[in-house]
């Protein structure tokens, strides 16, 4: 019984946001990958609040969207343990595209850290849930683009890392029945010996695959020689919508 009283009162207090959504299409952003797009710099006081006009997909039936704010991973169907989660680009990225945004915009953001990119292609459990959770979010909005930041796991794969990065985007926008579906992929830190090679590979997929961008991480810093610090992480989100403003026009 005072489950269920609970629950009304979660409802009372939650209706009047999930109902605004639902009356409201949603510009709706993926953002995708490994432990830099969940998210591991700190994450500042100052950067702990709501931020405006962006919402969050949660996958609940009850609430499935709420006001977004860090960590954006938490709701991962396939992150890590909560602690782990922290300041993803996703962040700056919503941040900037809001200001551009005539509607409320949506974040499903579903990272894995560790996750080479085998673990996300088609057939796939992270693939299954990727598309099952754009599909479900997609009934209060548009799908507008995907962010990806993933490829650390896979500086020794990089004869085939390019084919399988379009064999995913193809099947994504496939499944989603979005042909053009912007995509910007970020690239990897700078700062180490060996990865100016994956990033001048990543470079050439606006060549190979229409309507896709990169955002560059030139001139940002990792606080463990992997993850992007809080700064660097600002910063290439704010790259990330430099890129898909770019796309959608």
């Amino acid at each position: 019984m005072r489950t269920l009283k609970a629950l009304c009162v979660i409802c009372l207090l939650l209706g009047p946001v999930i109902t605004g959504i639902a009356q409201q299409s949603m510009d709706i952003y993926l953002a995708i990958g490994q432990s830099n797009m969940a998210g591991r710099a700190e994450i500042p006081a100052k950067l702990t609040g709501e931020m405006p006009g962006v919402f969050l997909f949660t996958g609940d039936d009850m609430t499935p969207w709420l006001p977004a704010k860090n960590p954006l991973n938490l709701y991962s169907s396939i992150r890590k343990e909560e602690s782990m989660q922290r300041l993803s680009p996703a962040y700056s990225f919503a941040r900037s595209m809001a200001k551009k945004a005539d509607t409320k915009l949506g974040l499903v953001v579903n990272a894995r850290g560790g996750s080479a990119i085998a673990e996300w292609m088609p057939g796939t459990p992270f693939y299954r849930d990727l598309i099952q959770k754009a599909q479900e979010a997609s009934t209060f909005g548009v799908i507008k683009g995907v962010i990806w930041h993933q490829g650390e796991s896979d500086l020794g794969k990089l004869d085939t890392y390019l084919g399988s990065l379009e064999t995913l985007i193809a099947h994504i926008r496939a499944d989603l029945g979005l042909p053009e579906l912007p995509f910007v992929a970020g690239e990897i830190a700078e700062d180490q010996a060996g990865r100016e090679t994956f990033n001048q590979l990543i470079r050439r997929l606006p060549d190979l695959v229409s309507h896709t961008a990169v955002a560059s991480s030139k001139g940002t810093k990792t606080f463990d020689e992997v993850h992007f610090d809080t700064k660097s992480q600002l910063k290439l989100g704010k790259r990330y919508a430099k890129q898909m403003i770019k796309l959608s026009r």
